[in-house]
Order: C-alpha cells, then structure tokens, then sequence
C-alpha cells in the first residue's frame, strides 16, 4: 500500500499546525514555507482535513488555521483516512463489509487481505498526532545541538 502525496503533506501539515496554533492562527503560506508544499495545494488538503473536523479556519489579517481538538485526540488513522479514503490494501468484501462477493466462498486470499488491513489501521489508530509532534521537538532538539 502506498500513500498519495495527500496524506503524506496532509500529515506534515497536521504535525505543523499541532506545534505552531497553540496559541495563534496558522496561516496557509506559512505551512506552505516550512513544509516546502505548494500553497494551491495545501489549500485542498486543509479543506479536506476541515470537513473532516479536524481542521477550523479564522477569515481576516489575524485568521488562519487551528486544529479542533487536541493532539493527543486525533489519530493518524484519522488524518489518513480523512485524505485518503479507507487504508484497505485490496477491495474485498470481507474487508469492507459488502453482503455479497461472487468469490468469497472459494477465496482464501480474504484472510490475507484482513489480517494486513487490520494491522495497518491498528498501527495508524495507536499513534496520535501528540506523538508525532513530540518525535518532532526530539528531531529539533537533536538537530539544535549540533
């Protein structure tokens, strides 16, 4: 399985805004300057992670971006799969619920393809955005001793 671009900028964007709206609005050119992503681009990513209820937006010369809830209460699974979609790594009914697959009863992949599902979202589901920005600060630190 493999990442679009959209979730990958859409989670550094997510690690940025936890670390610098603590206490202000984040502008989208600011993300933009120090993650090293197009602003066009992070505007579609930000409006994704806003209906999602991750993300609100201030209008005016002060506004910008804040996140709506805690670090610490938002997944990466969350952040994922507001960008992406589900994080399955094949479509197969077992996985996503479907009532009927032509193939289902003669398929032993199914099995194969649930265990990887569900061990990814595990992974995803157990790493907060918290945790991520606290591996950030140990980056900065590391990096400002040097």
């Amino acid at each position: 399985m493999k990442l679009s671009t959209k979730g990958r900028y859409g989670l550094r964007a997510m690690i940025d805004l936890a670390i610098h709206s603590k206490e202000n609005q984040v502008s989208i050119k600011s993300i933009s300057e120090r993650q090293e992503i197009s602003e066009n681009y992070l505007e579609r990513i930000i409006a994704l992670l806003k209906k999602a209820g991750y993300v609100k937006s201030t209008r005016g010369a002060q506004g910008g971006y804040m996140l709506t809830k805690k670090p610490d209460q938002i997944s990466v699974g969350n952040i994922l799969r507001a960008l992406e979609g589900d994080l399955n790594p094949v479509d197969c009914s077992l996985i996503n619920d479907e009532k009927v697959c032509s193939e289902s009863g003669l398929c032993v992949t199914k099995f194969v393809w649930k265990r990887i599902s569900d061990s990814i979202n595990d992974v995803v589901d157990n790493i907060s955005l918290q945790d991520l920005v606290n591996e950030q600060v140990e980056i900065d630190k590391s990096q400002a001793s040097r």
